[in-house]
């Protein structure tokens, strides 16, 4: 919901960085995959309910998703690169829900019911961005992008706040699964309905 208006802020020193790495020869796909790995160091700990350090590294691997981007911008974007980082961003969501579940079992049926949302949220993300490409509709609402990237009540922004709130407020993990979730199909529901809209009557 917020990360259109989010990009003006942290782009500028992204980009800035970016091009440094860039200029370095360190390539943006060897920037996802550090990155992938990094964040996955927060499983581990947050099933040891080391919730700060994991929270560390949850930040980092973030950090990591936006740098990405940035040295893809100032060298080379490929298909390859934007098709790694999705990804590598999906499955590292459901990796730190999922050890939630592994950190306390009374967690599991709501980090099942969340990682179930995300399957809504990211197959009308992906189907609507191949359907887009079909009708050759791009946007540039979300800056240069490998893939057309539909907006939705949760997207990264709230994903990140999301696993934030969940490492400083673990005790309530069940209660931010269960309203992000939620967000997670008002979102699916509100995709489907652009996607009738754009590409119901097309035949």
């Amino acid at each position: 919901m917020f990360d259109a208006a989010l990009r003006h802020i942290i782009d500028p020193p992204l980009n800035a960085v970016g091009t440094k790495i860039a200029a370095t020869g360190v390539s943006a796909n060897t920037i996802t995959i550090a990155g992938f790995f990094l964040g996955l160091v927060a499983v581990p700990l947050i099933a040891i309910e080391e919730y700060g350090l994991a929270l560390f590294f949850i930040l980092l691997n973030r950090l990591f998703d936006g740098l990405d981007g940035a040295v893809a911008r100032h060298s080379l974007l490929t298909d390859f690169g934007g098709y790694l980082d999705i990804v590598c961003d999906f499955i590292f969501y459901s990796a730190v829900v999922f050890a939630f579940a592994l950190a306390r079992p009374e967690n599991a049926v709501f980090a099942a019911f969340l990682i179930f949302s995300f399957m809504g949220t990211g197959s009308t993300f992906l189907t609507y961005a191949i359907m887009a490409e079909k009708h050759r509709i791009t946007t540039a609402i979300q800056g240069s992008k490998s893939l057309y990237y539909l907006g939705g009540l949760a997207e990264g922004g709230e994903t990140i706040a999301a696993m934030v709130l969940m490492c400083l407020f673990p005790d309530y993990f069940f209660a931010i699964a269960l309203i992000f979730g939620g967000m997670c199909w008002i979102t699916t529901c509100t995709r489907i309905y652009a996607a009738w809209a754009t590409f119901g009557k097309s035949g």
